[in-house]
């Protein structure tokens, strides 16, 4: 990271390319981070299910529930967090929110019965429930509109990084403590995951700014240049007055049923990545970690790109139909059981592509729509009714497995939401986005 401001004369020459680039070296690795992490902590759960449920003698139905619980609580929770971040800074909000949730999930290591395994994931979600939105809302803080395609990218960078990482660490863990007496595997992969929450928490509250004007590692000129960036993008932007004319615009309810139908992809991807892994015919755990991070190492560099090419063409509605398009047709097929390891890995691969390059893609579109408290709450908005797919996706995959005997059909229902998340997403009313992109890149 970027230790404090370079050069006067280096700065007067170009202001605004070395301004982004301190921006991006200094913020974007804490906040990658930090979604790495919460990623990790949220869906570990699905690693744990490999040893969890005989040992507590779960069913499927009892896991998909108990895994989307989770989203009710961050339901609850989504709009008072990133009020509080904007009236209290970025940097106090989601380190405290990172400090919380690394405590509670550890505790899930205690859970011995459906209840407890309840109220544990519902707590995990109110915890959590700041984070994501709040991170999107912190990026606009510090990127116009015609950057923020990058930003979201790299952003959007920790979920694969998050699985590259998470998968083959939570099956050596699962394989390291196989056996073990009183503390089980299971137990000590939550404990020793929810580790680097805590630390990426106490650093992000020593090292995070909440706002340009706060940059010191940044001299006047680039200051000035993002703040004009900003003000320029920002003029566009419809206020709305309170709840109520949220609650009463329609783009609002068409975004969140959009972002609704991808999350339902993301997360029958992100909690049953593993089992079908497993159905493909390789059954040991370790090696089940280390091959789940293979469609997320395929997909990391396309979403960056994807979100480079959104940015200079402005046809974010396009690319996102596309790869959501294509990830429900890979992942409709990836549970066929004549494909084997090597074909099963191929289609998760493509659909991973498609999921998590739509998911960076989605947040350029209702970001060209709204500014100042506006974009607090309706982001936070969107992405609570969106995230509510985080309660459905698994529990619909679960009871689709106990009553079919088999995962083809819950992975069929995931994409054909997929598949109508490509569709809603062009009953949007069309913005200025196309040609504001191209006035606004430097």
């Amino acid at each position: 990271m970027d230790a404090g401001p370079i050069g006067d004369a280096a700065a007067t020459r170009d202001p605004r390319r070395t301004a982004y680039r301190r921006i991006t070296l200094r913020l974007m690795p804490l906040v990658v981070l930090s979604y790495c992490c919460a990623y990790v902590d949220r869906v570990n759960v699905g690693f744990a299910k490999l040893r969890m449920l005989s040992d507590l003698h779960f069913s499927d139905l009892t896991y998909g529930f108990g895994a989307g619980i989770f989203f009710i609580g961050y339901f609850l929770f989504e709009i008072p967090s990133n009020l509080l971040l904007q009236r209290y800074g970025a940097r106090v909000v989601l380190a405290t929110i990172m400090v919380v949730w690394s405590v509670i999930s550890a505790a899930t290591s205690l859970v011995h019965t459906p209840a407890q395994f309840y109220v544990a994931r519902l707590l995990l979600g109110l915890a959590e429930a700041g984070l994501s939105p709040g991170i999107m809302l912190y990026l606009t803080y510090w990127f116009p509109p015609a950057r923020r395609g990058f930003a979201l990218g790299a952003y959007y960078v920790g979920v694969p990084l998050a699985g590259i990482v998470g998968g083959p660490l939570s099956g050596m863990i699962l394989k390291a403590f196989a056996g073990s007496t009183g503390f089980r595997d299971w137990q000590w992969l939550f404990v020793l995951e929810a580790i680097p929450s805590l630390l990426v928490g106490l650093v992000l509250l020593g090292f995070a700014t909440s706002r340009p004007e706060q940059a010191h590692w940044l001299s006047d000129a680039e200051r000035r240049a993002v703040q004009e960036d900003l003000a320029a993008g920002a003029s566009p932007y419809e206020v709305h007055a309170g709840l109520r004319t949220f609650l009463l615009d329609g783009r609002m309810w068409r975004l969140a049923s959009v972002y609704f139908c991808e999350l339902v992809g993301l997360y029958g991807l992100s909690f049953w990545l593993p089992s079908v892994i497993r159905a493909s015919g390789i059954r040991d755990v370790a090696t089940i970690g280390w091959v789940s991070a293979v469609p997320y190492l395929v997909a990391m560099p396309v979403i960056v790109l994807s979100g480079i090419t959104a940015d200079r063409t402005g046809l974010r509605r396009l690319h996102f139909a596309g790869f959501l398009l294509v990830g429900a047709v890979a992942f409709a097929l990836s549970g066929l059981s004549s494909l084997g390891p090597a074909g099963a890995v191929a289609l998760l691969s493509v659909a991973t592509v498609g999921i998590l390059s739509a998911l960076s893609l989605f947040w350029g579109v209702p970001a060209t729509l709204l500014g100042g408290t506006s974009a607090a709450v309706g982001i936070a908005l969107i992405n609570a009714i969106g995230n509510l797919a985080g309660m459905m996706s698994p529990w619909m995959v679960g009871w689709l497995n106990v009553h079919t005997g088999g995962q083809q059909a819950g992975l069929v229902a995931v994409a054909t939401f997929m598949a109508l998340g490509a569709v809603l997403v062009w009953t949007v009313p069309g913005s200025q986005e196309r040609l504001r992109t191209r006035k606004e890149i430097r």
